[in-house]
């Protein structure tokens, strides 16, 4: 009998212990840290924010931008941003701002896209940042404010992706990232898509992308594809352009967020549109690059000065922006269009022994053309998906393009001295990339 009731005690008192284990274990499940409540949530909603996607407006030491997408029935957003920690409770000092919304009517319906533009930030800082979609937040993301200083970095360049994006683009871009893991920017030299307004072929595109987008800013360049065609009227830039990237405006409605600049870390990034207007942004990038203090300059646009590919000549920019690039010393302009890659200096108009500006045509889709032999390419690839890493260390430029397998295919070195200097860095070994005859 006695065995019994020891028995009974003991099972009660094991009971009792696995019931108040049970219940803290609940208890710490539903801790939420502070900026950290319904976050969860939101995967079962897949489509509460998508196409989350950082640019600049404005001075990027002191300011970030942030545009995503919801459904129709979320027409109002927050999103928050606190700087970073090493512990979680970072969310408590979030300040909160109000995005501003827009309706856009797709091939698939109507979405609602959401763009906030974190200011008064402190330059060279960490921050981390959510959007919301009604009363979901997305994850946090983090990203870094430009330095006041001339501080080293790169980033990486992409020619067209265009066509295949989410099946074969993908591999490029995230071949680039595991390259360039703390790349401070992309630039994206147009032709993103091959349909404009498809809602199908931008949503590849942001998969493609993904958390990457998100926490590494873009400087993305109009292409022909970004643009309809209307003979002798002047062509209608993509509905999704303005909504899902937030850039700066130039006071022109036909070339606003796609003619702008950036000055990052001693570095001016002039993004120009090679589609319209090739006349009138001659003379704005006159008075631009006459201001210009920067130690590099780099120009990026879609349709090349020095065409690559058979069949295409440039004769427009030929006139009215070589001769700018050349008297102002441009360093290195990049551009997309032909989908090869070309590397090589063209000719300088009455200048001998002139190094730069240096011409890249490069292509990171899966479309390929076939190269036009002209003797201005030092170094050329056709049929190769490639990316590009640029340096910046003081007076060094380090230019890489990489073949989608991580293989560098061509390398030079840019340096400052009384004339820059041009190094080439050729791999020793690397074939050229050519159709099978």
């Amino acid at each position: 009998m006695l065995e019994s009731k020891r028995f009974y005690l003991l099972y009660i008192t094991i009971l009792l212990l696995l019931f108040h284990g049970c219940k803290n274990a609940s208890d710490n499940r539903n801790q939420v840290t502070p900026g950290h409540e319904n976050i969860s949530a939101g995967l079962l909603q897949p489509e509460s924010f998508k196409h989350i996607i950082l640019t600049w407006q404005g001075d990027p030491r002191i300011s970030q931008a942030v545009t995503w997408r919801t459904e129709i029935r979320i027409s109002q957003a927050l999103a928050e941003i606190a700087p970073s920690d090493p512990s979680p409770d970072f969310g408590s000092s979030a300040r909160q701002f109000t995005a501003q919304s827009t309706m856009l009517e797709t091939d698939r319906g109507a979405r609602y896209y959401h763009t906030v533009n974190f200011t008064d930030l402190r330059a060279d800082t960490l921050y981390a940042y959510r959007v919301d979609s009604g009363k979901v937040w997305s994850e946090w993301f983090q990203f870094r404010t430009a330095s006041d200083e001339q501080k080293d970095f790169s980033f990486i360049y992409l020619g067209d992706a265009q066509h295949d994006v989410h099946s074969m683009w993908s591999r490029t871009i995230r071949a680039a990232i595991l390259e360039a893991p703390k790349a401070r920017f992309i630039i994206h030299t147009g032709d993103m898509v091959d349909r404009r307004n498809s809602e199908h072929q931008w949503a590849e595109w942001f998969e493609a992308g993904g958390w990457f987008l998100a926490m590494v800013p873009s400087i993305p360049v109009a292409g022909n594809h970004e643009y309809k065609k209307r003979g002798l009227l002047e062509p209608i830039l993509s509905s999704y352009w303005k909504n899902q990237f937030a850039l700066p405006e130039l006071g022109r409605k036909d070339l606003d967020e796609t003619v702008y600049h950036i000055d990052f870390q001693g570095v001016r990034i002039v993004a120009l549109n090679s589609n319209l207007e090739i006349e009138d942004q001659a003379k704005w990038l006159k008075k631009l690059l006459t201001k210009n203090t920067s130690n590099w300059t780099i120009i990026a646009f879609h349709h090349p000065i020095y065409s690559s590919a058979k069949g295409r000549v440039n004769e427009k920019l030929i006139e009215h922006w070589k001769p700018v690039f050349e008297k102002f010393k441009v360093d290195l302009v990049i551009q997309g269009h032909d989908h090869v890659y070309a590397r090589g200096r063209g000719s300088c108009s009455g200048q001998s022994g002139c190094l730069v500006p240096v011409y890249v045509t490069s292509v990171s889709g899966p479309g390929m053309y076939r190269l036009d032999g002209r003797d201005w390419m030092d170094r050329a690839a056709e049929n190769t998906q490639l990316f590009q890493v640029i340096s910046i260390s003081g007076n060094n430029l380090r230019f890489q393009s990489i073949t989608a397998t991580g293989h560098v295919y061509d390398a030079f070195e840019l340096i400052k001295e009384e004339q820059t200097r041009l190094i080439n860095k050729l791999p020793s070994n690397a074939p050229d990339y050519r159709f099978s005859q």
